[in-house]
């Protein structure tokens, strides 16, 4: 859920759900069990609106993206000659890295510090992610599940194949919340909505660095007119003049990052409704309008207060999340 989730309300299993669906027209025999061909179609990947609205973050971070390759190609170029569309390549293909299963689970997860399920939260994980795998006739080991210490409840979906829950969440919430949780994530990952803010993430790395460095310089740039600027007035007034400009470098990247996280954020709040209506397709709908209840509860889920609010928050809010929930799985052609 990529942040939120809840308790209490009313339970409905997945096969009471589907048994109130008779949707389900023309079944086949698959392995023995009937499967319909609603089903069968769940477990596919498929653009969604989300995804593709995804994207325009990414194409703002994009000239910040090659702005900031450019400024370090710089240096190497006038020691080795290397052509900058050389550098473009090399950084893509490093980026592509971020959508293989094995790289995710070897790297990208310790990256992210999170850590596999420890022995008290793997029978329970296991569990109600089985049961999400063949709500949607995919192999349990499709996907990476991992968790993350935290005393946050809270999930999020990343990559191709990564779905991540925090110790918190494993610990507060129950077997049935957790597997509407791990379907609203996989929701993220059928619905394509991991594909550009991976993407956006791996794009925004070079512009952190920039910044990060712009500061750096720009205290090393005071600290030297404050010792040698005392000898000369020159070289005190280069220093404060170069200082100023890594400054203004510095603010410069900080400041598209921060736009566009806003704009990620506002753009990201209907990848969760598409998640969230994923979830209720698969039957897992009062389920996770009960995890997103523990995050009301709990104190996790607050509504935003004013624009600044609305336009900071990464998800929309709980309560209205549980509303639009609770609807779907009311009318489900609605």
């Amino acid at each position: 859920m990529c942040g939120e989730s809840t308790a209490s309300g009313s339970f409905l299993s997945h096969s009471a759900h589907a048994r109130r669906r008779p949707a389900a027209i023309a079944c086949s025999a698959v392995g023995g069990q009937r499967t319909t061909r609603r089903q069968q179609g769940r477990g596919s990947r498929n653009v969604e609106r989300a995804a593709v609205w995804a994207f325009v973050p990414v194409a703002v971070t994009a000239p910040f993206t090659v702005l900031a390759l450019a400024i370090f190609w710089l240096p190497l170029y006038l020691v080795s000659n290397v052509p900058f569309w050389w550098i473009v390549v090399a950084f893509l293909c490093l980026g592509l890295l971020l959508f293989v299963r094995s790289f995710q689970a070897a790297v990208l997860t310790p990256l992210l510090g999170a850590r596999h399920p420890g022995p008290s939260e793997t029978d329970q994980i296991t569990r109600a992610w089985r049961s999400v795998a063949q709500a949607n006739n995919l192999p349990a080991d499709r996907y990476v599940l991992r968790v993350l210490p935290s005393d946050e409840l809270n999930a999020f979906a990343c990559g191709g194949h990564l779905m991540v829950v925090t110790s918190f969440a494993t610990a507060r919430l129950s077997e049935e919340q957790l597997r509407g949780v791990l379907a609203h994530e996989l929701g993220h990952h059928l619905g394509l909505h991991t594909v550009a803010i991976t993407i956006g993430h791996w794009m925004s790395v070079p512009i952190v660095l920039l910044a990060h460095i712009g500061f750096f310089f720009e205290n090393v740039s005071h600290a030297a007119a404050q010792s040698f600027g005392r000898r000369s007035r020159v070289i005190e007034v280069v220093g404060v003049l170069t200082a100023a400009v890594f400054r203004a470098a510095g603010w410069v990247f900080s400041l598209a990052l921060r736009a566009i996280d806003v704009l990620g954020n506002y753009v990201g709040h209907s990848s969760e409704f598409e998640a969230d209506k994923r979830a209720v397709a698969m039957g897992f709908g009062p389920d996770l309008a009960s995890a997103l209840r523990v995050v009301l509860t709990s104190g996790f889920g607050p509504r935003p207060i004013g624009w600044r609010g609305r336009f900071s928050a990464t998800h929309p809010a709980a309560r209205t999340r549980v509303a639009r929930i609770e609807a779907l799985v009311r009318n489900p052609a609605g």
